[in-house]
């Protein structure tokens, strides 16, 4: 099968490039755009503000609304203090594996849809196919939401999205969505021997904590009852707590990073408001009685909706069809999917790789899955020629 040999030898080409979420992408994407753009596509490039990243959008076929869009990330996870056996941005090509950083989540799908764009360039006419490679999906969906932002203004309307997340190939209709937050916790310095005479910022991070602990089991009362998910409730996760500089100082700083990945949106609104009231009517008041300037402010590092299972969804119908499998499932990962389901498209998370491969040392993607996945592209093709 060319394709395949096509599709590892440009997804050899785009490991390589270390687009950690923290570093630029625009050489990965400069890489594409040129791909795309040899194969007859429309590319548009849209950079941050620092002009540092960029989200790509290209169109093969007519200048129509309704077209399938085909995304992916471009970033991946860091490989610090990670054992790998080898070079991570240097694909190793064994045992009908693919290994390397981003192999399947989710490079592995960036490559057979941009290796199935001359075919495509042949075939569509009737309706325009889109690929849609952002940036910082990893650290809140920033790109997605930005590109967003970007289709609204030029008045683009495509009416399905496939999200090529590591799914093994199962078409997907739901996932939870995901919010992280960081909140800063300013006190007042002082001895450890007079604690009445400061505020201890990690001794009110840690009453803050144990307030999350309350919320995470009365939101396992609010599940609903049809719900599919594993766990079927909105989950809370405290993931660190940081702050003081010495066992007998008074910590005057804190943080606590945490986040929510709720089932149902109004989950997401409750915990919100419930730690606004706590916050400002317990906590607050307390500290300030000592120090009145002291203060909680929680940061928003990302609020992504997560993608709602809805009847007559054309891409569970489309990928139905292509994959042969009349099933679809939800997952408790989040990914951008709820994004462009808020722009008005049906949309299903559907790629090749398992999720349990994702972010972990010697990441791979079993080859099988990639010719799955470009039989998939090639059936959706013959599609959009009819």
């Amino acid at each position: 099968m060319d394709q395949l040999e096509d599709t590892i030898s440009l997804l050899n080409e785009l490991i390589a490039f270390p687009t950690v979420s923290s570093d630029s992408n625009l050489d990965m994407i400069a890489n594409l755009a040129n791909w795309l753009e040899d194969a007859g596509a429309r590319v548009d490039l849209f950079h941050n503000e620092e002009g540092s990243k960029a989200n790509l959008f290209a169109t093969i076929g007519p200048d129509a609304d309704g077209g399938i869009v085909l995304s992916g990330h471009s970033d991946v996870v860091p490989v610090t203090d990670q054992d790998w056996t080898h070079d991570p941005f240097d694909m190793i090509r064994r045992d009908a594996k693919l290994f390397g950083r981003g192999s399947c989540d989710m490079k592995g799908f960036i490559a057979a849809a941009v290796t199935m764009a001359p075919y495509y360039a042949q075939v569509v006419r009737n309706r325009p196919v889109h690929f849609a490679f952002t940036y910082e999906e990893e650290v809140g969906c920033v790109g997605a939401q930005a590109l967003a932002d970007s289709l609204r203004a030029k008045g683009l309307s495509p009416s399905v999205a496939i999200i090529g997340e590591p799914t093994e190939m199962r078409i997907i209709e739901g996932h939870k969505g995901c919010c992280e937050y960081t909140t800063h916790f300013e006190g007042l310095a002082g001895h450890g021997s007079a604690p009445d005479q400061g505020v201890n910022a990690v001794e009110y991070a840690v009453r803050y904590v144990a307030r999350l602990m309350e919320l995470r089991e009365i939101l396992k009362a609010r599940a609903p009852k049809t719900s599919r998910f594993d766990p079927p409730w909105t989950t809370i996760n405290t993931g660190a707590l940081h702050g003081g500089i010495a066992h007998n100082v008074i910590a005057d700083h804190a943080i606590v990073e945490w986040e929510m990945r709720p089932v149902q949106a109004n989950d997401g609104a409750f915990v919100r408001e419930d730690l606004r009231t706590y916050v400002h009517e317990i906590l607050l008041p307390q500290m300030q009685a000592v120090c009145p300037e002291a203060r909680i402010h929680t940061e928003v590092i990302g609020e992504v909706d997560g993608l709602e299972p809805v009847p007559g969804n054309e891409a569970r119908r489309i990928l139905a069809e292509l994959t042969c499998s009349d099933s679809a499932d939800v997952v408790a990962f989040g990914t951008e999917a709820g994004i462009f389901q808020a722009l008005g498209m049906d949309v299903v998370v559907c790629g090749p790789g398992s999720i349990s491969q994702a972010h972990k040392p010697d990441e791979y993607l079993a080859e099988e899955q990639l010719v799955r996945c470009l039989e998939m592209l090639t059936r959706l093709g013959g599609k959009l020629a009819a």
